[in-house]
């Protein structure tokens, strides 16, 4: 009985495997099953920072627009609070930038709140 190598669609699977596994260290690059495992457990990992990312930006605002609204002379959750009273819809992306950019528009969106 001949030895069966499985032909092309296997080469080519393969290769589509050890691709992704460029630049990984030792075996994890070069021998087909550790690859596997690396690049699974790899996507795996980008699935779920995919989302852990939009939570880390979420709480880099947060954290941003309570420094602002502290150097107003409110609290973050009393600013945010104030908003949603006067109907002024800006996200925290955005007023995270205005108090890095323009202090002086995020004291005046501050000053609507209180």
């Amino acid at each position: 009985m001949s030895r069966v190598t499985r032909g092309f669609k296997a080469r080519r699977r393969r290769n589509k495997v050890l691709k992704m596994a460029r630049g990984y260290v030792g075996g994890r690059h070069r021998l087909y099953r550790t690859a596997t495992e690396a690049v699974d457990r790899a996507l795996a990992y980008a699935y779920r920072d995919r989302k852990v990312r939009k939570r880390d930006f979420r709480r880099l605002w947060i954290a941003r627009i309570n420094a602002a609204a502290r150097l107003n002379g409110m609290s973050y959750s009393r600013l945010i609070g104030g908003l949603k009273k006067s109907d002024i819809e800006l996200d925290r992306k955005i007023l995270s930038n205005m108090a890095i950019m323009d202090p002086s528009a995020f004291s005046q969106v501050a000053k609507a709140a209180s």
